[in-house]
């Protein structure tokens, strides 16, 4: 009696034992699966053409701080290196210690787009050492630097125009961007369709190769 007892009390931890075997593997294939639809979403998502990240517009900007003929030059070396007709820039406030006057044409810019707007990127970045800091990254996703002697782009000394230094600034974003700003049927782009600091950073190491110091 007392070997049939034992028997059975053998029999019921085998099955107790069992079950919970049963639900762990059940646990585990469901994590598993879980695993595998979020990975499958993810690879969905980075496959999507409508979430690839693209230059939208290159500003190139050389602030002289006067009028003349320095601007008149200024706006050669902007011609020369975009192969595209640069626009002035006015000043909006009058500051006497500066010597500006308020609507002088001080400054002048040009915007690129499309593969002119990558390559241009690459030159400028090829004087940086394809380096940027964090800092010179917005919330919005875009971000800037600066180029002391324009000659580092390749472009020609020439002594009668002399040397002039001038900023990069590039703006990051999506396909579908245009639905915001244009003039019928325009919407709000969403949140998570906007371009971050992080993905425009993860992008210039991705696409360009860059570093970006700390």
């Amino acid at each position: 009696f007392f070997f049939c007892k034992q028997k059975t009390a053998y029999e019921i931890a085998q099955r107790l034992v069992g079950s919970e075997m049963c639900i762990r593997d059940r646990v585990s294939t469901q994590s598993t699966w879980d695993s595998q639809i979020i990975m499958e979403n993810k690879k969905k998502k980075m496959d999507n053409k409508m979430r690839e990240i693209r230059i939208e517009k290159m500003v190139l900007n050389i602030g002289v701080g006067k009028s003349g003929d320095e601007l008149t030059k200024a706006a050669k070396v902007l011609q020369d290196l975009t192969d595209q007709k640069p626009v002035f820039s006015r000043a909006k406030y009058t500051i006497r210690s500066f010597s500006i006057k308020r609507n002088e044409t001080i400054a002048v810019h040009a915007t690129v787009r499309g593969a002119k707007a990558m390559e241009l990127l690459k030159r400028g970045l090829k004087v940086k050492d394809n380096e940027l800091r964090a800092k010179c990254f917005s919330e919005h996703g875009n971000f800037g630097f600066g180029v002391d002697e324009h000659i580092d782009l390749g472009i020609k000394f020439d002594p009668s125009t002399g040397i002039y230094g001038m900023d990069f600034y590039i703006v990051l974003s999506r396909p579908g961007i245009r639905v915001s700003s244009r003039k019928k049927g325009r919407a709000q782009i969403g949140k998570k369709h906007r371009v971050s600091k992080e993905q425009a950073m993860k992008w210039f190491r991705e696409v360009i190769g860059g570093t970006v110091l700390q």
